[in-house]
């Protein structure tokens, strides 16, 4: 634990309890970590903006030495919004991801910086969730107006039944997507896209190195399967309580959930020392 100086966290269902609110238990002690020199990353699949709230009070905004995180992977920047590594998804890349949703009947949007851009007419209550999560517009844009648009990931929103219930039904053409792209479920009404090779784990380890950092001095906190590849890289894993199976059976331990600081617990571990008692 005493190797630990990088304690990489999720956002929903993590560091947030399910009433998405940060505990004061949670607040003091990732302020303590941040006092004893610990970089405390928030890697989430949200833009800067969505992720503001919370970094103002964890003591983490507007700093040219403390990073985010965002679009699940695909941009690592300080909290001061200079950006160090963006990986984002050509024309060609929408044109391609888009025309499943059409074919599958799929609402879907594409996330860029300052808005979320969809073609669909009937905008998805999905893309409204995003819209307001994420503290970013929404804007309609025909499939041939996306030509210019930065675009980090996309994204198939739908209730958790039509979704599943699609990828199923057009299971080829999603297996032979998941072949050219990243493709992640991050909430069972969300799939998304982003570059081959992006996601947290390869964000993590691009920020580790420029850091001067290896694997065995990070701590990476996740609960869905969007978090696996950060678990996996990081020197210790860590699963939430509330995580999925898989999560907990990939993560080195586990610690309480997220109505009870689970993430706090993690990170007194570090600053004490000791090691996590795995949650019942």
């Amino acid at each position: 634990m005493k190797d630990i100086k990088l304690i990489a966290i999720d956002i929903d269902g993590t560091l947030l309890n399910s009433e998405r609110k940060l505990t004061p238990g949670v607040i003091s002690t990732i302020k303590q970590a941040n006092a004893a020199g610990k970089k405390v990353v928030i890697c989430t699949g949200r833009p800067l903006a969505g992720a503001r709230e919370y970094l103002k009070p964890l003591g983490l905004d507007g700093q040219d030495d403390q990073y985010i995180i965002s679009f699940g992977g695909a941009l690592v920047e300080t909290t001061t919004g200079y950006g160090l590594i963006e990986e984002t998804l050509s024309y060609d890349d929408y044109i391609k991801i888009e025309a499943i949703a059409r074919k599958a009947n799929l609402h879907f949007h594409a996330s860029s910086d300052d808005c979320v851009y969809t073609a669909n007419r009937n905008i998805g209550k999905y893309t409204v969730h995003e819209s307001v999560l994420c503290s970013v517009g929404i804007k309609y844009r025909t499939q041939e107006e996306m030509a210019d648009k930065k675009i980090y990931k996309c994204m198939y929103v739908d209730d958790p039944e039509i979704l599943s219930n699609a990828m199923a039904k057009y299971q080829a053409d999603f297996d032979q997507l998941a072949k050219e792209y990243m493709l992640v479920k991050s909430t069972p009404f969300y799939l998304e896209a982003t570059r081959k090779g992006v996601n947290k784990g390869t964000a993590l380890k691009a920020l580790t190195e420029k850091l001067g950092l290896t694997p065995e001095n990070v701590m990476a906190i996740g609960d869905e399967a969007n978090d696996l590849s950060m678990i996996e890289y990081a020197g210790i894993g860590v699963a939430m309580g509330n995580g999925t199976d898989l999560v907990k059976s990939t993560a080195n331990v586990v610690t309480a959930d997220n109505d009870h600081d689970g993430v706090a617990q993690a990170i007194k571990s570090v600053l004490q020392c000791k090691r996590i008692r795995i949650a019942l």
